[in-house]
């Protein structure tokens, strides 16, 4: 990774920080994303201090001039962009019938939205050099529903079609995009997922053929290899890292 500039939208926690300090190790400079400034300078600062090269960009990426925010700010900092890791993203546990338009739409816009905005943006600069990659990280609710989810298993399978049209639309011209789709993992999201939506640590392990949470390290490692010339073939499709979640159709 030598040389690339990675930018991870939400990587100020969770699945983005652990996979922008994976990009780092491997020679990326690193945008690192939130909606905080504050919060962005301090992750990249954290890791500037272990030798890694990053700096933070404020941006609230559910809104337009957000997403432009950001671009712009990368191309002023590093003159283009690489790698787009589109991570942020918010959970939604509520039944359909109580799940107001408002809801809805912040689900839609931040998880969806978002990422065609961020691809749209940086896929014009990688389509100009004719060499990029795009990674949308998504979930087991990408392919799977479950009753309270509606907003986010919307968005989720919405995050695949977006990867497969953009794979192949932009894969003959040199950019590559594929979906990593986690499992639960060990981050605050899937705490606050639990906590609103009733359901605890111990319930998720049991459902799981590996019987735990993923690592926010562990999707961040397939996350980097995707990204990597090593995944040259690799586009237009979509990846499980979820312990065998989707896989398992017992009780």
């Amino acid at each position: 990774m030598r040389d690339k500039i990675a930018i991870v939208t939400g990587s100020s926690d969770g699945i983005g920080l652990a996979t922008a300090r994976c990009l780092a190790k491997l020679g990326a400079a690193v945008v690192v994303n939130s909606r905080s400034q504050e919060r962005a300078d301090d992750v990249a600062s954290a890791l500037r201090d272990d030798g890694l090269r990053a700096t933070g960009i404020g941006a609230d990426l559910a809104t337009p001039a957000g997403v432009e925010h950001l671009i712009a700010q990368t191309l002023a900092e590093y003159g283009t962009v690489d790698i787009l890791v589109n991570n942020a993203g918010r959970p939604s546990v509520t039944p359909a019938e109580d799940l107001d338009l408002d809801a809805w739409r912040a689900v839609i816009d931040l998880n969806l939205t978002a990422p065609f905005l961020c691809a749209q943006r940086a896929g014009r600069i990688m389509l100009a050099k004719g060499k990029g990659v795009i990674i949308n990280v998504g979930s087991v609710f990408s392919r799977l529903g479950m009753p309270g989810r509606v907003a986010y298993a919307a968005s989720k399978h919405g995050l695949d079609g977006l990867t497969s049209t953009l794979g192949a639309e932009w894969g003959p011209r040199g950019v590559r995009v594929v979906s990593v789709n986690a499992g639960y993992t060990a981050t605050g999201l899937v705490q606050r997922a639990m906590s609103i939506g009733g359901f605890a640590e111990e319930d998720i392990a049991r459902r799981t053929p590996l019987g735990r949470l993923a690592t926010p390290e562990e999707i961040a490692e397939v996350i980097a290899f995707v990204a990597s010339d090593a995944a040259s073939y690799v586009n237009g499709t979509h990846i499980y890292v979820d312990g065998g979640w989707t896989g398992y159709g017992g009780w």
